[in-house]
């Protein structure tokens, strides 16, 4: 309910929720357990989205120190933290302290899930938005453009296997190949003094 609560933007309905089924796991599981570091998470993203950078920092570092102690720190779930850490560093303008976090993630999902997962593409996307962020147009180009290529790839050999939820994810103005396209377009001229 809370998830859904959230999809819905109805964030102060969804934060009760989440700090309850926080609560509720560490009661059952105990607080290092893997289940709790998802509920940690999961209210952190609801915080983050809401602007409380401070509350959601600490719970998505502990939702990280316990992936990386239960399930190993080459586990796709360290990789899924770090980039949620990173993104919030990234609102928060901390760009130095995102970025070694970001390139983290993208070594551990390359490993852990191939270079041409999904979830690779998200890394590269992710990393590129920050060198952008960061004024480095020519060093986020080629992240762009292996992530838009793993993207099409991935797209073209299962869009008839997908769910309509599967195909709104990637195809979403919001998170998909949108932004991913206008960005190349607009590095095309290459450097700063293109318009935005």
């Amino acid at each position: 309910l809370a998830t859904l609560l959230y999809d819905k933007g109805s964030y102060a309905e969804a934060r009760p929720l989440f700090a309850r089924a926080l609560a509720i796991w560490e009661k059952a599981l105990g607080p290092e357990h893997p289940r709790v570091a998802t509920a940690l998470n999961n209210l952190a993203t609801l915080l983050k989205d809401q602007g409380s950078y401070s509350e959601a920092r600490p719970l998505y570092e502990r939702s990280l120190a316990i992936y990386e102690k239960a399930l190993g720190p080459e586990h796709p779930d360290v990789a899924q933290s770090l980039n949620n850490l990173a993104a919030l560093l990234r609102d928060i303008g901390s760009y130095a302290e995102a970025r070694p976090l970001l390139e983290r993630s993208l070594a551990i999902r390359e490993k852990a899930l191939g270079p041409e997962h999904p979830d690779v593409a998200t890394s590269l996307n992710n990393l590129a938005l920050l060198l952008e962020d960061e004024g480095s147009y020519a060093e986020a180009r080629p992240f762009f453009e292996r992530s838009l290529s793993i993207t099409l790839r991935h797209l073209s050999r299962n869009l008839d296997d997908m769910t309509e939820a599967d195909r709104f994810r990637y195809l979403d103005i919001q998170t998909g190949l949108k932004p991913l396209l206008l960005n190349l377009v607009a590095m095309q001229g290459s450097g700063p003094e293109r318009g935005e």
